[in-house]
């Protein structure tokens, strides 16, 4: 039972002397909009939907003919990932699924590259909890590390698979609902930290081990957790989902009430941002390699969802993004501690890209949007840039109206 929940209103006023945010709520729209437009009144780039179909399915193309490789066993896929610890993770596999699903309708062999990925996701279990994936696996597909699991990497997967049950139903090889539903089971059992409500870093990172406390705020996708709660039934995911939310306006109240930026991992029920390297880097509190993903996911779920918690959030990350480089994508770096401070100049399409979602919830942000649409388009598939190619080919499904929208 999660014990720590604090109530959503008295989180909504961030202190601070940042950037203006744009006050509000985002307004549904009514009638409900057509297929390949957001339920709530959002921006989207200046250019026309024709164009941005054309470069985002060319993006996919060059993205699958880098990345997706033959699984170890026949009929089965895998996505790549050759700048990682491994060459196959829970956390590209979970992508993969995501992105096949949701070009569904615009790739009719969408579901061929689904089912392939799904295979060598199901071949793969976790040691600990055999209904998640285990995290890392060599070249021989062979689990390294304790193959145990990635709680991201399980997200994805599980949400991919009611993506999947959305396009193309549950009746054919894979019964996609039935494996959502019982991945979800295995999320919520193995890891949601029951003090908190947070997400933990795996299955393994159980109570009485030294990172049982800590969380990586990239896998607090508050969209996924609605619709966990919608296929199951199961109301701890509201509560799972309160506590998130209320996590996310906690740290940018206390910790980054200019930037809105949020730290890569967090420790303990309040959280609060760890010190010094816990997990990857000196810089694990800071906004790097793992909280770059935040403006996506959290932007995602306003777009989706018009949550006011997440749209406050995106829009403070927007507004102080936006006054530091003069809404010119060329000036992102690749990391800043959540003071605001650039750490590395470095630019990373894992940085600049994510930023379009949450530019989509700000009605003041259409010549940032518009900035940030014309560098994706612009953007050439790197095949040894695994994780900054796959986060912008999400950002282009999203950004161009062809994410799937809730039932």
């Amino acid at each position: 039972m999660i014990r720590w929940a604090a109530g959503l209103l008295a989180l909504l006023a961030l202190a601070g002397c940042g950037p203006e945010v744009p006050a509000g709520v985002l307004r549904p729209v009514t009638p409900s909009p057509p297929v390949g437009f957001y339920p709530y009144d959002v921006i989207r780039p200046s250019a026309s939907p024709a164009l941005m179909r054309e470069r985002l399915l060319a993006y996919y193309t060059a993205w699958k003919s880098a990345f997706v490789r033959p699984g170890c066993t026949a009929g089965t896929l895998r996505v790549h990932s050759p700048d990682a610890a491994y060459p196959a993770i829970a956390e590209g596999q979970g992508y993969g699924l995501v992105i096949a699903a949701s070009m569904a309708p615009l790739d009719g062999r969408a579901r061929e590259l689904f089912d392939g990925i799904l295979g060598f996701v199901l071949e793969h279990p976790s040691h600990l909890d055999p209904d998640l994936m285990a995290a890392e696996l060599d070249a021989r597909c062979a689990a390294r590390d304790g193959g145990d699991s990635a709680t991201d990497g399980d997200l994805d997967i599980a949400y991919a698979l009611l993506l999947a049950d959305r396009a193309w139903g549950s009746a054919g090889r894979h019964d996609y609902r039935a494996l959502a539903v019982r991945r979800i089971a295995a999320i919520k059992r193995s890891t949601v930290n029951r003090d908190s409500g947070l997400m933990l870093l795996g299955d393994w990172s159980t109570e009485g081990t030294r990172l049982h406390a800590t969380s990586r705020t990239s896998d607090w996708n508050p969209l996924y957790f609605r619709a966990f709660q919608a296929a199951t039934g199961d109301p701890a995911w509201a509560e799972i989902t309160r506590a998130h939310r209320a996590a996310i306006s906690g740290l940018q109240r206390e910790h980054s009430p200019r930037t809105g930026l949020l730290p890569d991992f967090v420790r303990g029920d309040g959280p609060e941002p760890v010190t010094g390297r816990v997990l990857e880097t000196a810089h694990d509190g800071d906004y790097g390699y793992n909280a770059c993903r935040t403006p996506w996911r959290l932007g995602l779920d306003a777009l989706l969802t018009g949550d006011a918690v997440t749209t406050a959030a995106a829009r403070r990350m927007t507004a102080w993004f936006r006054s530091v480089t003069g809404d010119d994508p060329g000036r992102i770096g690749s990391g800043y501690a959540l003071s605001g401070a650039r750490y590395d100049a470095d630019p990373d399409n894992a940085f600049w890209a994510p930023l379009a979602v949450s530019a989509m919830t700000d009605p003041a942000a259409q010549p940032w949007l518009d900035a940030l649409w014309e560098r994706l388009a612009a953007a050439r598939v790197d095949p040894g840039h695994y994780f900054g190619d796959t986060l912008q080919l999400q950002v282009m499904i999203i950004v161009s109206g062809n994410y799937p929208r809730p039932d």
